[in-house]
């Protein structure tokens, strides 16, 4: 079933949406990056990471289809550090919204991070204006994945801004 970017809801996170967020985070990871090392921690264990770590310290943002939550994102610092949706909610407006949200929230600029091998996701921020800032060998994260830092800086009167 195709939605339009219309037929969702965007609103910020809840206390109470932390095992959806959760169950969000993990599906889609697995999905999408079927190349990651197999997961280590439990649903559980994810639910209280985004309860007790997420939640606090982000700003965050999530996406409901028909009363459904099927995406989050997560900005801090300046930085995007999640946007994830599920499978069945992808290429439908979704991710640009949550997006949106993030930008509104640094209107400065935003960096984030993503795997080199996550072709999709690449495609995406580049095709909503963010550049690649520099690569790493995956010694920075936690998978041990190659992977690369973009940003996104708004555009005034044609120029881009100081971030």
């Amino acid at each position: 079933m195709t939605r339009s970017p219309h037929d969702v809801v965007v609103r910020e996170a809840r206390p109470q949406d932390a095992a959806a967020i959760a169950h969000v985070h993990t599906a889609s990871r697995e999905a999408t990056m079927p190349y990651l090392p197999p997961r280590k921690r439990t649903d559980a264990e994810v639910e209280a990471w985004v309860r007790d770590v997420v939640l606090p310290s982000s700003r965050v943002w999530v996406a409901e289809a028909d009363g459904e939550l099927v995406g989050y994102a997560a900005v801090a610092d300046g930085t995007l550090n999640a946007l994830y949706l599920l499978a069945h909610a992808r290429r439908q407006g979704m991710g640009t919204l949550l997006l949106a949200e993030a930008r509104r929230a640094c209107p400065r600029g935003l960096d984030l991070f993503v795997f080199q091998r996550n072709t999709d996701a690449r495609a995406f921020y580049e095709h909503h204006g963010f550049t690649v800032v520099d690569t790493n060998d995956g010694s920075r994260n936690m998978e041990r994945e190659p992977d690369m830092t973009m940003r996104w800086e708004p555009v005034t009167n044609g120029t881009r801004t100081d971030g």
